[in-house]
């Protein structure tokens, strides 16, 4: 296991050693971004209006604070469950060649696919530390889609030293979930042998 700091914009060059279990720190542009703005883009084929090409995307519905001068502030940013945007991110990769999403939980087949074809990673952010990562957000820089609400609208945010972020799928296509799931469900038949063993008495 290695650790990385990532600087945006990222070439595919930055991030092709790295691999599964690894852990990353970003530092430059994030955009929340999650289910509303990638239907948008993939069903609806309506471009982002924040660019977020060599740069990161976080599924996420932050608790935001808006200040008299116009401005924002991050109070609460903690991931949501990646997998509820897997059958939209492999095209929304491909549209908008994005090299890190951030989120929850893993990804299936499609992200795998995105991220060994067009180079870019999923990562994974701790979940229940929302407030923490909020401290990581320097500023928000930018606000579109307000219309539809707070949580889902897309935050451009200039981030220093975010994570610990952990690489669930590397540009190999690797998966640490799944991998894991296997490694699992072997020691789990282990176990239930043994716990067979223990009880067959019980009818």
């Amino acid at each position: 296991m290695k650790t990385w700091h990532l600087t945006t914009p990222i070439a595919d060059e930055d991030i092709k050693d790295i691999r599964i279990g690894d852990i990353v720190y970003l530092n430059g542009s994030m955009t929340t971004c999650r289910d509303v703005a990638h239907r948008r883009l993939v069903e609806e084929h309506r471009p982002l209006p924040i660019d977020v090409s060599h740069k990161a995307i976080l599924h996420a519905g932050p608790i935001i604070k808006a200040n008299d001068d116009g401005t924002y502030e991050m109070v609460a940013v903690g991931p949501t469950t990646s997998m509820r945007m897997e059958k939209f991110e492999e095209d929304f990769v491909k549209e908008t060649n994005v090299k890190l999403i951030i989120g929850k939980g893993g990804m299936g087949p499609g992200t795998q696919a995105a991220c060994k074809k067009y180079k870019a990673l999923h990562l994974v952010y701790p979940a229940g530390n929302a407030v923490y990562a909020a401290l990581h957000v320097e500023k928000i820089v930018d606000a579109q889609w307000k219309d539809l609400g707070m949580p889902e609208t897309l935050w451009s945010c200039q981030v220093k030293d975010f994570g610990p972020l952990i690489v669930s799928i590397d540009t190999n296509g690797d998966n640490l979930f799944e991998k894991n799931k296997i490694e699992f469900n072997k020691r789990k038949e282990a176990e239930i042998k043994k716990i067979d063993a223990q009880v067959k008495f019980i009818k």
